[in-house]
Order: C-alpha cells, then sequence, then structure tokens
C-alpha cells in the first residue's frame, strides 16, 4: 500500500465541479488486482447530507483530488461512499473505488480547442494552465 496527503477535494457532478474544503484527508492505493483507492476525508459537518445522499444512492460518482503537493494536476476518481463518522464537531467520510484513467491527448486537445479562439499569448497561457489544472470536458472535434 501506498499513502497519499489529499490536499484539494472536488466533487464532480454534470454543472461541473464543486470544490469541498477539507480540514485534512488521505488517499491509499491498495496495490491490489482490482486497483482499489481509498479516499478518507476529514471535514466540515455542514457537508454531511451531501454525503448521506451519496452513500444513500449507492452509485460511483466522480471526484478530483489533488495530493501530495499543490501543483500536481487532479486525480480523477470513480467512488463510493463507504462510511460517514462523526468526530466532534467534525466528519470523517471513507470513500472506496478507483482512479479513472486519463485521456493520453488531454493536454493536445486543450490546446487545440484554445488555439481555435484565438487568444493572446498571455491569455493562452493562462487558460491552458487553468484548463490542465481543472480539466474541463471538451468538446470533440
Amino acid at each position: 500500500m501506498k499513502t497519499f496527503k489529499l490536499l484539494s477535494f472536488d466533487l464532480i457532478n454534470e454543472q461541473g465541479g464543486m470544490n469541498i474544503p477539507i480540514v485534512d484527508g488521505i488517499v491509499i492505493n491498495q496495490e491490489n488486482s482490482r486497483k482499489s483507492w481509498i479516499l478518507e476525508l476529514f471535514l466540515s459537518k455542514e457537508y454531511q447530507s451531501i454525503f448521506e445522499n451519496l452513500k444513500e444512492s449507492d452509485e460511483l460518482f466522480e471526484v478530483h483530488v489533488i495530493i501530495s503537493f499543490p501543483d500536481n494536476e487532479p486525480a480523477p476518481f470513480k467512488v463510493k461512499v463507504s462510511d460517514i463518522q462523526d468526530i466532534g464537531e467534525k466528519i470523517t467520510v471513507l470513500l472506496k473505488g478507483t482512479i479513472k484513467t486519463r485521456r493520453s491527448k488531454y493536454a493536445e486537445a486543450l490546446l487545440k480547442s484554445l488555439l481555435s479562439e484565438n487568444l493572446s499569448s498571455e491569455e493562452l497561457m493562462t487558460r491552458f494552465k487553468k484548463g490542465m489544472r481543472e480539466r474541463p470536458r471538451l468538446k470533440e472535434s
């Protein structure tokens, strides 16, 4: 097993991403034949109902997390809520799932999309860095 520090957590839905601030968190690669991962979030109780609804649905959902270093690209996971526990004024949420395989040519597709917008060099660089960090869905060309 390998354990990583969880720095940022985004819940992905049809409208885009919802950043959920975490107090602390870890990501564990179980390194097993099922390629399972565990994400544990320590966060404010104000988000408890979101995770309780996701747990009740028992469906996989997508999240993007930044691990280890703030400049790392978000890693996409498909997860289910496994457990929710109260700890004082906070909660812990245990998520189990798998890491999603990234499209290997995302950077090229993002750049192609941005080039079609005739942006200035500075704006192109800004939007490219933001796009690589946030990974918006791209239109198929």
